[in-house]
């Protein structure tokens, strides 16, 4: 197999492990959410704390209890680099659904992954989530905007 060829079938890997990890979000399955990850996953996610390197299927599923029912997450724009056993992984990604108090949260936000090939499987090595903010003095959380 010659080496774009390597790349292209790596690059189709890890986009069906990148949408297997949102078909188990969507599913608010927390152990499989946690499978995806590598050994040394780190994240920088939405919620505090700033870092978080722990595989938490329990805190996972904490969070997926304040959601009323399936939670919806559309990715667009994914851009994926490959590179031997790493990869680059970037694009939006939309997170909505009820939450227990009613709340109908919808909202926009930046997803970067880095996979890594462990053992021949791509797996979530980091993974950071970030909301611009408005720089006008209120330092508010852009939730509202829209690719």
């Amino acid at each position: 197999m010659t080496t774009e060829n390597s790349r292209s079938g790596d690059e189709a890997a890890i986009r069906r492990m990148i949408e297997d990890w949102l078909d188990a979000l969507r599913a608010k399955d927390a152990e499989a959410v946690v499978a995806h990850q590598a050994p040394s996953f780190v994240q920088y996610s939405l919620a505090p704390p700033l870092r978080s390197d722990a595989a938490n299927a329990a805190g996972l599923n904490a969070w997926f209890d304040t959601w009323d029912g399936a939670m919806r997450y559309e990715l667009r724009d994914l851009e994926v680099v490959v590179d031997g056993t790493v990869a680059f992984c970037h694009g939006m990604l939309r997170m909505s659904g009820t939450k227990v108090d009613g709340e109908r949260p919808d909202l926009w936000f930046r997803l970067t992954l880095c996979p890594c090939k462990l053992a021949g499987a791509w797996k979530i090595m980091h993974l950071h989530e970030s909301v611009p903010f408005y720089m006008d003095g209120s330092y508010r959380a852009a939730v509202d905007l829209v690719p």
